[in-house]
């Protein structure tokens, strides 16, 4: 990537509330992508989009940093529609519309009313259509070009669930950082009070995240800071001792660890699990006893080979008046008790000896099993490892995109 200047102001009469006209501040292009210009007014309606997109208002301290979160935002989703471009896949305007209208309705309004909206705060569809344009483009590319390459193995999903399991038994922190970087002790002094200031910054209305995404030293500065839920003992001690001490909403001070100081936001809390009513997902197969206990025995013996476990339920014929109906996850309670005791004792993937009862025949065959801490079940765990290393085959493939691209930043250069 060819970066010709530095970032600078998208404008000098830019305040909070970016109402600047095309008058006030003469509008100029700050940045080409590959001979593709972005203008100041590209920055401006993308910086109004934010605004509306996080709910909040932009302090005239934190303009510079929402500038540069809006250009980089603005550079990547031109590289998007390029690389898209090259393997010439385009997005319908009809699938745009739709997501579009989507977007509105989750937001209880009309196309219309979204429309009218965001033409009070300044912005025209044109910008939120484009990204939208972009990220569709984008995920389709990425799933053409991967999916077929993400493969999450068995193991891979049980080491999640027992970490997951791990996890709600222990207190957990939704935590932010930002990492200051120090060079050598007569910086600490400096960099800690820089560490203060950014403190008050963020009491009169900066984001954490623009800080964190234009002035941390860590890799979660991509993510504005994000560390995820994490417990104490997954930090180091001192870190540790101080997060249990923050309530949600609350910022440590600068903090030394290593060449660094760390600052860290505790977002949210949450207490320990205890273990509910355990649930179970499974197969059941039944017959009446008219077709005898031998036929039966045989029939629910091959209830494995239907793979009911992945919704092929009706994959194989097991028999007259044999049925077979694939139950999603119900407490215990849910069931009779008959099979409280069989299924307690099940292991996944076991099927249970036949059950006689009420003039019938029974087995259940355990698909998954909940211990009562209100795990993920285990098709949505596999399903989000998937998309996470997705996410991080798309991140690496932007990154030789914007690596093997022209951008040429240009804030500075021409008044």
């Amino acid at each position: 990537m060819k970066v010709l200047g530095v970032l600078a102001a998208v404008g000098a009469g830019l305040v909070a509330n970016m109402a600047v006209s095309a008058q006030q501040v003469a509008e100029r292009v700050v940045a080409v992508v590959n001979d593709h210009p972005i203008s100041t007014f590209d920055v401006r309606q993308r910086m109004r989009l934010m605004v509306i997109t996080q709910g909040s208002q932009i302090p005239e301290e934190a303009m510079a940093q929402f500038q540069q979160e809006a250009l980089r935002d603005l550079v990547e989703e031109r590289l998007k529609l390029q690389e898209a471009e090259r393997f010439d896949l385009v997005i319908a305007d009809d699938e745009i519309d739709g997501e579009v209208a989507r977007i509105a309705a989750s937001g209880g309004g009309s196309l219309l009313q979204l429309q009218q909206d965001l033409a009070r705060q300044g912005i025209d569809l044109s910008t939120l259509r484009e990204k939208v344009r972009a990220e569709q483009a984008w995920e389709r590319l990425v799933q053409g070009r991967f999916g077929g390459r993400v493969n999450v193995t068995d193991q891979e999903i049980d080491d999640k669930m027992a970490e997951l399991k791990a996890d709600v038994q222990q207190e957990q922190f939704l935590l932010s950082e930002i990492c200051l970087p120090v060079q050598g002790p007569a910086q600490r002094d400096q960099m800690y009070n820089i560490g203060l200031q950014m403190i008050d910054q963020m009491r009169q209305g900066v984001p954490f995240r623009a800080l964190a995404q234009q002035y941390s030293a860590c890799p979660s500065a991509a993510r504005g800071g994000d560390l995820g839920w994490l417990k104490t003992n997954d930090l180091d001690p001192d870190l540790g001792d101080i997060v249990s001490q923050l309530s949600p909403g609350n910022i440590s001070r600068p903090v030394p660890q290593d060449d660094m100081l760390k600052m860290i936001a505790v977002r949210q809390r949450r207490g320990a699990a205890a273990a509910g009513e355990p649930g179970y997902a499974v197969a059941y197969v039944g017959a009446p006893v008219s077709v005898g206990e031998d036929v039966a025995q045989e029939a629910f013996a091959n209830l494995t080979t239907t793979n009911p476990c992945n919704g092929d339920s009706l994959s194989s014929d097991l028999g007259s008046n044999i049925g077979v109906t694939v139950l999603p996850m119900l407490r215990e309670s849910e069931f009779q008790t008959v099979f409280h005791d069989v299924l307690a004792e099940l292991e996944e993937g076991q099927t249970s000896e036949l059950i006689e009862s009420e003039g019938a025949y029974h087995a259940v065959l355990l698909c998954e099993k909940d211990e009562g801490f209100g795990l993920p079940p285990k098709r949505q765990v596999a399903n989000r490892l998937e998309a996470e290393e997705l996410e991080l085959l798309a991140r690496r493939y932007l990154r030789d995109v914007e690596r093997d691209s022209a951008v040429e930043i240009r804030f500075g250069q021409d008044g």
